[in-house]
């Protein structure tokens, strides 16, 4: 029995297990990408209250992968390998911003309609944004829903080969400080790790 699944069975853990399982069929069924909005949700959907324990994204997570094992396996074995394909060419036509790819792409998660995420770093946001312009792609501009260390300056939303991406702008001195790395950041992978995953996904033409 793993870890999370012994911790769901004391305290408030059938309700943890419950919003982690709510949580999951958010995020693959409705393409969310933000654990902690997808948790909220699933939580106020139960009725739970703000005094409720959240699960862990880990526990999140695990629930997710069991969803999209039983339910969207070999649907979604293509669309990951399509999509860390597209990343690997967003990232090449954004190498001046040091591209990192994150998120449900990079994990393995992915579903229907989640979207690519990439971590840049620039001097400014309004370089990112000159460069799309110059190459005619639209984008909208976002503000990051929660405040904390990992947060980006700005996100820009746009498509690339029809596929949805999240642009997450940071200053380029941040890299060098995540250089070391940090148990609290989220997983990053530089374009060479990407397509070492892509060999690693069972080609299912």
């Amino acid at each position: 029995m793993t870890r999370h699944k012994q911790a769901f069975r004391t305290g408030n853990g059938f309700a943890r297990q419950a919003i982690a399982a709510s949580a999951a069929r958010m995020m693959a069924e409705d393409g969310i990408n933000d654990y902690g909005y997808a948790k909220r949700k699933a939580a106020r959907g139960l009725g739970y209250g703000e005094g409720v324990g959240l699960p862990t994204n880990e526990e999140v997570q695990s629930e997710l992968r069991a969803y999209q094992a039983l339910y969207q396996e070999d649907e979604l074995k293509v669309r990951l390998r399509e999509m860390r394909i597209v990343a690997l060419d967003l990232m090449a036509g954004l190498e001046e911003f040091r591209p990192y790819l994150t998120g449900a792409v990079l994990d393995g998660t992915a579903g229907r309609a989640s979207s690519i995420e990439v971590d840049l770093f620039a001097d400014s946001t309004k370089d990112v944004e000159i460069s799309l312009l110059s190459r005619g792609i639209p984008y909208r501009t976002s503000e990051p829903r929660r405040q904390g260390p990992d947060t980006p300056e700005t996100q820009l939303h746009l498509e690339w080969e029809d596929i949805p991406v999240i642009l997450s702008v940071y200053p380029l001195p941040l890299e060098r400080q995540r250089a070391a790395g940090s148990r609290h950041e989220r997983a990053r992978a530089k374009p060479a790790a990407v397509a070492a995953l892509l060999e690693d996904v069972e080609d299912v033409d």
